[in-house]
This record gives structure tokens, C-alpha cells and sequence, in this order.
């Protein structure tokens, strides 16, 4: 109904306008509207791009300096927008080239959720499914349990609840080892499990380099090709590469550092084969980090707007599927407590001041990494560094993060240095037991040369123990860094000190004899709970192998 005065205007000319009068000046307004606002309401309200935190520059610095980290690269998106994205620090100690924005990190075990994400590809593409049995697309693969065989998914190889314990298997492929990844297929069945199948949460690499096995048996591309050209250049991860094989050949990169003997010093690159590549090969820089990040945050949609994933592989992705056990922080880290806690698929998924949070870390000899990602408020960081200090990506993170919460003032980087000398200090008292310990008065019980000898596990292969120089020596036949003397230690327990001393993860070698006075087995364990866990020595059950008869 029109208003009664609009009515008598129609009607009576002599008061108003006329109908054809009043139809044209409305036809007038309606496309002086549309061509004076359409635009301007189309396009709505530009993005304001966020601020960075004040003093990052001083914040960095700071890290750096506290933790003594040479070099660092950052990366912060928030709300669909690359913020920063910068290197920091110099390549290597000792020469003036900086780290900037491209320089390659190794990025370590941040390369499982390419792993996942390239899987959850051939999901979207109706080749596997993630229930699907691994034997029915990798019919050789077996674990030592026939009915653990027949029943774990594919969704399994990607969430560390497969049995196994914490980084079963991972000598064959830390230090550097020659086994291939079929081979390292073929020997997971003689690995022992240390717990009932999906009861346990267990970090494990291995299940990993059997997924990489699965993409290509499925796909027809290696590990290495399929991620390189259905990933990274989809998303313009233009400077990155596949493999830390070829770390050693870009030119552009960061060089690894380590804490030896009380000073951080470069080293050598410890990986120089593909085996571990679907676990933690890839390298890549600040600049590419931040485009994975908005892909990711963005479930799955490349910035052209076709899909990477589809978003309900994101969602399988980036949920819980393996429960860890939330425990209550150091006290210096108290606000860093959690209220869940868990493994998705290639990422960890838990809480931070009551947002969720799906991230992972990385460590490789001499890199340490974090991708930290909060889907609720579109932030996404990642810090990548040339030496294995956890505490600086861990302090440098969370002090980011807590701006864009406005969060309670904390200082981070003195809380982790506080963490950081107390456990320091841990490790010096035991050390101090561990020595204490020792029984000085002790001998071998039988001659030098009867425990040198060729001796074989089921899983890793052989090791060499030679009498050599009036002592002896041993060496792990597949890994060429693990070469060192066997210093006595008390009884029938001898120390392996490896002769590459960058290596910082000496074990403990114990000779049994049975009833006859003959070695009957050899165990290992790590000499100090600062042995890495991928040195998983105690696992290895090493059994003489019988000499040839002339």
C-alpha cells in the first residue's frame, strides 16, 4: 500500500506529480543508488592488515642471544594474510652470510603432515581409504603380530598408536643408514612391539616411511616427486625441496649447529640418504612456511580457490585421533598447562590458554622447528632454526602468540631459561650417579678377544665388535657413524664412545654368558636419558652369529 498522500499526488496531477513522472524519478533513484553505492557494497569494507607485535625485532634478538641460536627464520600469517616472513642471524658461525626469508631449514618431523595431507589426496581421489587395510594396498608389509598385520589402517601409519615404542626402528634411518626404504619395510616385522595395538600413544618414524612406501605403491610417484609436484607447487612453495639429501647442494641454506662439550658448533649434515624423507625430509624457509600455513588454515583451499584437500580430509587431519596423556608443565611453564592433548593424523592437536591449537616440532642434527597453528583466531607461526634449541622456538612462539590473545603479560624467554638450567642441571646430577655408580674394581670376565665377534639383530642387521689396538671396537654395519671404541665400564658392561663425538649419544653395551661361560647376548642402552630417543639402542637384542668352520 502506498502512504495516503502518495496515493491523492497519483491521482491529482494539480497536486503532484503524475504516474509517468513519478515512475521516472524513481527509475532515476533506484540507478543513481546502485551506480553510486554498488560498488562500494560489493567490495565492503577493505581488511585491515593486523600489526605485528611491538619490539619483534628486540624480541628475536633476545631468543637468539638467550639460547645461542646462530640463525633463525620466522614466519607469522593471521586472518589470511602473510604478516612476516624473515631471517634472522647468520647462516653459519664464524661467516658473515645472513639467514634471510628463502634460507632453507631442515624442517625434520614438520614433514609428516605433508606426508598425511599428500594420503589424504588419494583419499579425495577414491584410491585409499583411511580404514582401509595397509596389506590391501601394500601386500608385503607385515608387523611381528600376524593379527596386527591383517587389521591396521591406513589412518594408523600416521598416528603413533601402532604399537611400537618411542622411536622403534628409527636406526635405520638415524644416523645415516645405507638400508633403502623397501628394505626398511621388509625388516618392520621383526621389530618387537612394546605395547597392545591403538592402546598406547608411542612417537614413531617408521610408520611413517611405510606410508611413504604406501603413496607410492598406490600413486605410482615416489614420496619425494609427489610431494615436490602435487604439494609444494600447488602452493608455491617455490624454494623448497623433498629431501635432506640435498640440503648439502642448495646454496641458500642454514647450516646445522650443536651444543658440544659447552659451546654450540657447526657441524656436518648427518643425512645424506632419502630413507627418512616421508618422516622428516623436507627443507624449506620462511617465505614457503607461510604459504603451507595459510593452506592449511584455510582446510585445504589454495589461494586460486580450487582445493589442495577437500575439507573433510582436512577434518581427519586435524583431529584427535590418539589421546596423550595431559601432564602438568614444568612450574616455570605454568601457563603453558593443557586441557587436552593428542595426535591427529601428521599433526599434534591440543590447547593453549583454552584455544586449540594443531601444531608439530622438528628435529634433525643441528635444526630444531615448530608450526604452531590457531585455527580459531587465523594465526599461524613458524620458527625455524640451525641449532637444537627447543626452548627458543618453544619462548619465542608462545610470547607471539599471547600478543594476539592479549594474554596476561609473561615473559617466556626468562621462563624457558629457567627450564633450561634446572634440567641442565639434571643432567650434570646424573651424570654424577651414573659415575658414581660404577664399580672400578671389576673386570671383563673373559679375554678381549672373546667378545669380539660378528652379532645380529633381527630387525637392524649386524654389528662388529673387533679387537683392535689392545682394545675394542664397534660398529654398526648399515650406519657408518656409528663406529667408536668399547671403553670398560665394570663386570661385562662395556661403553660405546663413538669416535664421531658429534654424535652425543654413547650407550652402554652389556656382554650375557650363559652356563658355559660363552656370550649367549648383547643389549644396549642409552648412557644418559640425553641420548636422543632415535638411538633406540634398547631395542636391539644382538645375538653372536656363528663362525664359519674352515
Amino acid at each position: 500500500m502506498w502512504p495516503k498522500y502518495c496515493r491523492n499526488s497519483l491521482r491529482n496531477p494539480e497536486k503532484g506529480f503524475s504516474d509517468r513522472s513519478f515512475l521516472r524519478l524513481l527509475i532515476f533513484l533506484f540507478i543513481f543508488a546502485v551506480l553510486s553505492w554498488g560498488p562500494l557494497l560489493g567490495q565492503g569494507p577493505k581488511p585491515v592488515k593486523p600489526n605485528l607485535p611491538p619490539d619483534l625485532q628486540a624480541l628475536v634478538a633476545r631468543v637468539m642471544k638467550t639460547f645461542e641460536v646462530p640463525g633463525l627464520s620466522l614466519a607469522i600469517v593471521k586472518d589470511g594474510q602473510v604478516l612476516l616472513t624473515k631471517g634472522y642471524g647468520v647462516k653459519k658461525l664464524g661467516e658473515p652470510a645472513e639467514v634471510d626469508s628463502k634460507t632453507l631449514f631442515g624442517i625434520a618431523s614438520n614433514s609428516k603432515v605433508f606426508t598425511a595431507v599428500a594420503l589424504g589426496m588419494l583419499v579425495d581421489e577414491g584410491k585409499i581409504r583411511w580404514d582401509g587395510r595397509v596389506i590391501d594396498y601394500l601386500p608385503d608389509f607385515q608387523m611381528s603380530d600376524p593379527a596386527v598385520s591383517r587389521e591396521i589402517m591406513v589412518r594408523d601409519l600416521l598416528c603413533h598408536r601402532c604399537g611400537l615404542g618411542l622411536g622403534a626402528g628409527d636406526l635405520m634411518l638415524w644416523p645415516a643408514s645405507e638400508l633403502n626404504r623397501k628394505e626398511i619395510l621388509r625388516r618392520v616385522r621383526y621389530i618387537r612391539p612394546a605395547s597392545s595395538f591403538r592402546t598406547t600413544y608411542a612417537y614413531n618414524n617408521i610408520m611413517f616411511v611405510v606410508a611413504g612406501e604406501l603413496l607410492e605403491r598406490v600413486s605410482g610417484l615416489k614420496w619425494e616427486d609427489f610431494v615436490r609436484e602435487k604439494i609444494q607447487k600447488r602452493v608455491g612453495m617455490v624454494y623448497s625441496n623433498t629431501s635432506c639429501a640435498l640440503v648439502d647442494k642448495e646454496e641458500n641454506r642454514a647450516w646445522p649447529h650443536v651444543p658440544l662439550e659447552g659451546k654450540v658448533v657447526p657441524v656436518k649434515t648427518l643425512y645424506l640418504t632419502e630413507n627418512v624423507n616421508p618422516a622428516g625430509g623436507i627443507n624449506s624457509c620462511a617465505e614457503d612456511m607461510a604459504k603451507w600455513m595459510l593452506v592449511l588454515l584455510n582446510k585445504g583451499q589454495l589461494p586460486d580457490g580450487s582445493r589442495l584437500v577437500s575439507e573433510r580430509v582436512m577434518n581427519e587431519i586435524t583431529n584427535i585421533v590418539t589421546p596423550i596423556p595431559v601432564s602438568k608443565p614444568a612450574p616455570e611453564l605454568a601457563p603453558a598447562a593443557m586441557n587436552f592433548n593428542g595426535y591427529g593424523l601428521g599433526l599434534r592437536i591440543r590447547d593453549y590458554r583454552r584455544y586449540k591449537v594443531w601444531t608439530h616440532t622438528g628435529g634433525l642434527e643441528g635444526y630444531v622447528s615448530q608450526v604452531w597453528l590457531m585455527p580459531e583466531i587465523g594465526l599461524g607461526v613458524t620458527v625455524l632454526t640451525n641449532q637444537e634449541s627447543t626452548a627458543a622456538f618453544a619462548a619465542l612462539t608462545n610470547q607471539i602468540v599471547d600478543y594476539y590473545l592479549k594474554a596476561p603479560k609473561f615473559d617466556w624467554v626468562e621462563a624457558y631459561r629457567q627450564f633450561v638450567a634446572r634440567n641442565e642441571q639434571r643432567s650434570k646430577e646424573e651424570l654424577d650417579k651414573i659415575y658414581a655408580a660404577r664399580k672400578k674394581d671389576t673386570k671383563p670376565s673373559l679375554p678381549l678377544a672373546d667378545y669380539a665377534g660378528l652379532y645380529r639383530d633381527d630387525w637392524y642387521g649386524q654389528v662388529e665388535i673387533k679387537q683392535e689396538n689392545d682394545g675394542l671396537t664397534i660398529r654398526f654395519t648399515h650406519s657408518p657413524e656409528l663406529y667408536g671404541r668399547l671403553e670398560h665400564w665394570h663386570y661385562d658392561t662395556f661403553v660405546a664412545r663413538w669416535f664421531d663425538r658429534e654424535l652425543r649419544a654413547d650407550a652402554f653395551v652389556t656382554f650375557y654368558l650363559d652356563h658355559e661361560g660363552k656370550i649367549s647376548e648383547v643389549k644396549l642402552l642409552p648412557f644418559s636419558s640425553d641420548v636422543d630417543f632415535s638411538y633406540d639402542y634398547r631395542d636391539l637384542l644382538l645375538r653372536p652369529v656363528p663362525k664359519e668352520k674352515k
